[in-house]
């Protein structure tokens, strides 16, 4: 049977070590595993009895980093795992702590997709909001659901106070660029006619 014949701290991590089987680098694994199951240099260890124990350590880690990472700001399923895999993490080890944080519900894309167009949506079009969901990885029922009934005229109105604030709207330069600023906010052209029409009504 194989033998431990060193676990050595890593460099770059002072939490983790390597450990040699017969004397060959076999893998890495947190010191709290490795106190936990009581392995030490001597020890006789079957390879498949260290990995299951080092996958069981990855996904405990996997688990405690995507949390951290979702701390500050909620995150989609597809943010998550793409975190994970930039952090070198295997694809059954990144499934299993998905599933895990969908089951506390820290993972909700319906949920995200509502919180997040409705702080959106005080600066941002329908079509804007939809889109940057979608690159986010949420479903197209969750998006549809989340940009339901904006009142895309409040916010272009909104917007285009904003962005016509102390300019001079005698000059046409001027409406026009109004027109491409609220277009690239993500509102249709109806909605930017329409609230540039009442916008230089009032002002006249």
């Amino acid at each position: 049977m194989p033998e431990i014949t060193a676990i050595t701290p890593q460099k770059h991590d002072p939490t983790r070590c390597s450990i040699s089987l017969d004397g060959r680098f076999f893998c890495g694994m947190k010191l709290e595993t490795v106190a936990m199951h009581r392995l030490k240099v001597g020890m006789q260890v079957t390879e498949e009895e260290l990995l299951f124990l080092q996958r069981e350590n990855e996904q405990r880690e996997a688990l405690d980093k995507a949390l951290t990472h979702i701390s500050a700001a909620g995150k989609t399923e597809r943010e998550v795992r793409d975190f994970l895999r930039r952090k070198g993490y295997l694809e059954e080890v990144i499934d299993d702590a998905v599933s895990r944080m969908k089951e506390y519900g820290y993972i909700d894309d319906a949920a995200y997709a509502k919180s997040y167009a409705e702080s959106a949506q005080k600066r941002k079009g329908s079509r804007l909001i939809a889109l940057e969901l979608k690159k986010k990885g949420v479903g197209e029922e969750a998006i549809a659901e989340a940009v339901e009934g904006a009142d895309e005229h409040a916010a272009a109105r909104a917007v285009l106070e904003k962005y016509l604030r102390q300019k001079d709207l005698s000059d046409p330069k001027t409406v026009q660029k109004a027109y491409r600023h609220l277009l690239s906010k993500g509102f249709d052209h109806d909605i930017v006619r329409s609230a540039l029409e009442a916008y230089v009504r009032e002002e006249d």
